[in-house]
């Protein structure tokens, strides 16, 4: 006879009262309303024409997963697809895990206990131009600017921390729901994905409000497209292949930040290098953190510096409005670099239609910013991010490999 594990399970907890026993009841499945009120949130919808996870309000925790594809066939790669998208449903709705006998490992971690709330988690997969190679048969369906990631005026890149065949962007309300995600997958997908590296990021709440501060204590994104604009600034054109429709390119960036050196700056200085009140996030020429900086009213400067970070990234002009990105930044702290500085910094993550256009343009304005002299980008890559999984007989992908 068959034992399950469930069973015993809760033989052993019998004694528990409240949810956590009604959940347990024999067919009990939890709605996705349910998981969601008890996680303090409604999750997003998983299903859709794009993805969430770009346009969805940021959550506080999040982690930049890159594998690299070890399946030999296109066929493999698609089985592999439908794996993913089968655990990232799951994982996105909540409920409970499937029961097995006592004999094998457990299907879930227990991470999250017997339960897996929804914790408004998004994953959202995007793939390199690596995947597009002669392994799978697709280089005729490659997204038309779909290349590595190259080398921008000061930085200091890693091939280890670079670019890779498939990256998850898993973000949720709660760090163990995220690093619950990751494991998930990455044992439903052992001996096809392979993990090239992994960077943990975190939103910091607002300080008093407004858009989180990052770790040189200015806030962050403040200026973003809304969604009503993705159609014209963050989707896939039509010039892309019909099978990317609905989907974004995807700019991953490592930035450390040279935190020790930036605490011996005036705050003056600071805020002149940036282009904002660190206080209250307004621009130089403004009261508030969402007034809009009138760069024609200052042509030579004399409130918001020429080289100000803000007025370089984002210099306001009709050329300039259509090549908008959508920015989606984490903080990280991860320990300590060779000579005894924070590995502190910023996970840049941005979304847009036309990397040439958005991300590109952006940095060759940014080349001569005086910002730079504190940051030192050392990873990241190009991705796409792919279209929306539509229905429950949907999966990543399809429309690439089918």
């Amino acid at each position: 006879m068959t034992v399950n594990r469930r069973d015993v399970l809760k033989r052993l907890t019998a004694g528990a009262v409240g949810a956590a026993a009604v959940a347990a009841l024999p067919g009990a499945q939890p709605t996705l309303r349910a998981v969601a009120v008890a996680a303090g949130a409604e999750a997003p919808s998983f299903h859709g024409p794009h993805q969430a996870g770009i346009f969805t309000p940021p959550q506080r925790s999040a982690v930049f997963a890159a594998f690299d594809m070890t399946v030999p066939s296109a066929g493999a790669l698609r089985q592999t697809l439908r794996t993913l998208t089968a655990r990232a449903r799951f994982l996105t709705t909540g409920g409970e895990p499937d029961a097995g006998p006592i004999t094998t490992p457990p299907a879930d971690n227990g991470v999250l206990g017997p339960v897996v709330p929804a914790d408004r988690l998004t994953i959202t997969v995007s793939v390199g131009g690596s995947l597009f190679d002669g392994r799978f048969g697709l280089a005729a369906r490659k997204p038309r600017a779909l290349t590595a990631m190259g080398v921008f005026p000061g930085d200091a890149l890693d091939p280890a921390w670079c670019h890779g065949d498939l990256l998850l962007q898993i973000c949720a309300d709660n760090a163990d729901t995220v690093h619950h995600a990751l494991r998930d997958i990455a044992r439903n997908t052992r001996g096809s994905l392979l993990l090239r590296y992994r960077r943990a990021g975190f939103l910091n709440p607002p300080r008093p409000s407004g858009a989180p501060r990052n770790l040189m204590g200015f806030k962050d994104g403040t200026s973003n497209p809304i969604a009503a604009e993705g159609a014209d600034l963050i989707w896939a054109g039509a010039d892309e292949p019909d099978w990317a429709a609905g989907g974004s390119y995807q700019v991953l960036r490592f930035i450390r930040m040279h935190t020790e050196f930036w605490d011996r700056v005036s705050l003056a200085e600071q805020e002149a290098i940036i282009g904002r009140r660190r206080d209250s996030g307004a621009p130089l020429d403004g009261f508030d953190e969402l007034d809009k900086p009138d760069y024609e009213r200052d042509p030579a400067g004399a409130l918001t510096p020429l080289d100000a970070h803000i007025r370089l990234a984002n210099p306001r002009t009709a050329e300039t409005t259509g090549g908008r990105i959508l920015r989606r930044p984490y903080n990280y702290d991860d320990g300590l670099i060779p000579g005894g500085n924070l590995d502190a910094g910023l996970i840049f993550c941005a979304y847009q239609r036309d990397l040439r256009r958005g991300f590109e343009a952006v940095q060759r304005r940014l080349a001569d910013d005086p910002l730079n002299d504190y940051i030192r980008p050392f990873g990241g890559g190009y991705f796409f991010a792919l279209p929306g999984v539509t229905s429950a007989q949907d999966w990543y992908g399809r429309g690439l490999l089918d």
